[in-house]
């Protein structure tokens, strides 16, 4: 063995420490998880078939989601204790013609829709994705998370996270104001 081959594991060890170390630096702040950008951004919504939540057996399908108007789909669960702190300001949204579209994401329907009797339905329409199929397909990590929908069914933004009233100011509001402008051109 040659006096070099004998310094090959300290420079390996080496350039692993700074890589992890630049890793480390990049990160000093803590991620984020509402900045986790969706590969979906632009593009159609994926084709699903979901069951209403409330009527077993009716069935729907991407089409609903394509009314040429922006529409927000929102996902949630009982599970989500973040879902319930949310649940108040979709319903205010809802009551100032905000289109939302709810997606029951791996939950008991049952609970789903005792909740939504007891707390209020803010959804126009109550989308049931027990297994997850679709929540798998639209790139959610958990719940809640909400997606601006445009008016041809193309995905326009996401938020992990609750929606409250400083993320509509800030985020959401602008974008909506500018595809229901576009949907009415």
């Amino acid at each position: 063995m040659t006096r070099k081959a004998l310094f090959l594991p300290l420079a390996l060890f080496l350039a692993l420490a700074v890589a992890l170390l630049w890793q480390l630096m990049r990160n000093a702040g803590g991620d984020d998880p509402t900045s986790l950008e969706s590969a979906l951004i632009g593009k159609p919504v994926p084709a699903f078939r979901l069951e209403s939540l409330n009527n077993p057996g009716e069935v729907y399908d991407r089409s609903v989601l394509v009314s040429g108007k922006p529409l927000l789909l929102n996902v949630w669960a009982t599970w989500c204790p973040t879902c319930r702190a949310e649940h108040q300001f979709l319903n205010q949204l809802s009551a100032q013609g905000v289109r939302v579209v709810g997606m029951n994401y791996k939950d008991d329907r049952q609970k789903a829709v005792d909740w939504l009797n007891r707390l209020g339905n803010p959804y126009s329409l109550s989308l049931f994705d027990g297994n997850g199929m679709l929540g798998l397909d639209l790139g959610v990590y958990g719940a809640p998370e909400t997606f601006l929908i445009d008016g041809q069914g193309v995905i326009r933004w996401r938020h992990a996270g609750a929606l409250d009233d400083r993320v509509w100011r800030e985020q959401l509001a602008p974008l909506w104001r500018q595809y229901s402008q576009e949907a009415s051109s």
